[in-house]
């Protein structure tokens, strides 16, 4: 069984509650004591006060003259010393004792009456230390008692204590009656006041609730759901804990933007290659059929097995450019060696010359070597591909310029460069300048800046496209690590 509510507000509540019971408990407490003691040393003096109206100025304070007989109990005037109701007297020597307590009589007046012997058996028992002392007298009550001794003899005092108990018990029932007051008022007040103070944190929460119930598995899914901005200042808690549900919440959707993004990335990766796949495959069956129909055909079998075999060196350069990329996606290592990043710059731009004279092919390099940590042929693949890019997709007499530098290189040309709707997407992957331009065997169908970008990430650099038309640069940076 939980004691304890389950809600903030009903444990606010109950600790509410809880801390002004105690603090009525600890006021009641020292409330009670402080008036106990103040009635209890007032009750004491009167007992002095009495005993000596009864035995004289001195009786409660030291040795004196014994009384004479008409200063004895049984010789008082009945309603002329001043003593109150339910005073008691008593005079102890030896075997002589004697004492009366002052009762209401039938006329209303104070009456005298004698003490039995069981009662002054009880008071002979009272210490004579000077201090009062608390008895139980049969037939009479509580009664708060002085003895003291003079000449030979022990004087006794006494008042009852019901007037004490008395007040002290009204005091309680008061104290009783206002502390649960007080506890049923922080009860209520405290429900009211905290149920108004937590109502933006059950805002925010129904903003979560909300949130957790849309569909967030697949598809494009956009959360709309924040949190009021009079809920976002940073200034209180509820505000701390708003503002950084929007911020979850911003980053929620910003990931399941890019999770779509990269699903249709992969569908779309999935259907191009293929497509790719799909070309050269139906190439190779077209021309493995040529020849099984013509077997005789010895010019038409030799054609077909050299088509079948440059089909088969594009398919086999596809699939090798889509395990490297499946791989940099997988997070696989690359090597870590020292590179010789001038050495690979000049001769990736010497074939380049061999491979298309007909460009005008330019290297600045800095006096000091250039050199960096990585994977030698990774690297090399991608000044490869960005040569071969810029050969491809400029018509001869483009002057192509590499530049090295401390963090990387740039491979610059001033052919037409990329149209201007393709700039954004030229690192994606089957994303080519000229959809309709038939490649050569052993291209990259579209994934050669792809794996560039993939390559240089991984080295954990960055590579960069500015393209206009008479000036196009791609910017390499590579980690110095």
């Amino acid at each position: 069984m939980r004691l304890l509510p389950r809600t903030l507000s009903g444990r606010l509540v109950l600790t509410t509650v809880v801390l002004v019971a105690v603090v009525a408990l600890l006021v009641s407490t020292v409330a009670t004591l402080a008036m106990s003691r103040y009635l209890g040393d007032r009750l004491d003096r009167d007992v002095r006060a009495s005993l000596g109206r009864a035995y004289g100025p001195q009786a409660g304070f030291g040795p004196g003259t014994p009384p004479d007989a008409d200063d004895r109990p049984g010789g008082h005037d009945r309603d002329g010393d001043g003593q109150g109701i339910g005073t008691l007297t008593a005079y102890l020597d030896g075997g002589l004792r004697s004492g009366e307590v002052l009762t209401t009589g039938s006329d209303g007046y104070g009456d005298r009456t004698a003490l039995g012997d069981d009662v002054l058996a009880e008071l002979a028992d009272v210490p004579t230390d000077g201090e009062s002392h608390d008895v139980h007298l049969a037939g009479l009550g509580e009664y708060r008692v002085l003895a003291v001794s003079r000449d030979g003899a022990v004087l006794v005092g006494g008042l009852p204590t019901d007037d004490v108990e008395a007040i002290l018990g009204r005091l309680l029932t008061a104290e009783l009656l206002l502390s649960l007051l007080g506890v049923a008022a922080a009860a209520v007040g405290g429900t009211l006041l905290v149920r108004r103070q937590l109502r933006p944190l059950r805002d925010v929460a129904g903003t979560a609730h909300r949130v957790s119930e849309l569909p967030l598995a697949t598809g494009d899914v956009a959360v709309h759901e924040r949190v009021p901005e009079r809920l976002t200042d940073e200034h209180t808690e509820v505000g701390q804990v708003g503002a950084a549900l929007n911020t979850l919440l911003d980053h929620v959707e910003t990931s399941l933007e890019a999770r779509h993004r990269s699903e249709q990335q992969v569908r779309q990766f999935v259907a191009d290659a293929s497509h790719e796949l799909r070309t050269p495959l139906a190439t190779i069956q077209g021309y493995a059929e040529l020849a099984e129909r013509r077997p005789d055909d010895v010019a038409a079998v030799r054609q077909a097995v050299s088509k079948v075999g440059v089909e088969a060196v594009r398919m086999s350069a596809l699939v090798e450019d889509l395990l490297l990329l499946a791989r940099l996606d997988a997070g696989r290592p690359l090597e870590h060696e020292p590179v010789d990043l001038t050495m690979l710059l000049l001769e990736a731009v010497t074939d380049a010359r061999v491979v298309a004279p007909d460009h005008h092919w330019r290297i600045e390099l800095p006096d000091e070597p250039i050199e960096t940590t990585g994977d030698g042929q990774r690297l090399h693949q991608v000044v490869t591909n960005l040569l071969t890019n810029a050969r491809k997709y400029t018509p001869p007499g483009t002057t192509v310029t590499v530049s090295g530098d401390a963090r990387g290189f740039s491979v610059r040309d001033d052919g037409p460069g990329f149209p201007p709707e393709l700039v954004e997407h030229a690192f994606e992957r089957f994303t080519r300048g000229d959809a309709a331009r038939t490649r050569e065997a052993g291209s990259s169908a579209g994934l050669g800046l792809a794996l560039v970008q993939a390559i240089v990430t991984a080295h954990g650099g960055r590579v960069s496209l500015a393209s206009r038309p008479g000036d196009t640069v791609v910017r390499v940076d590579l980690s110095r690590g």
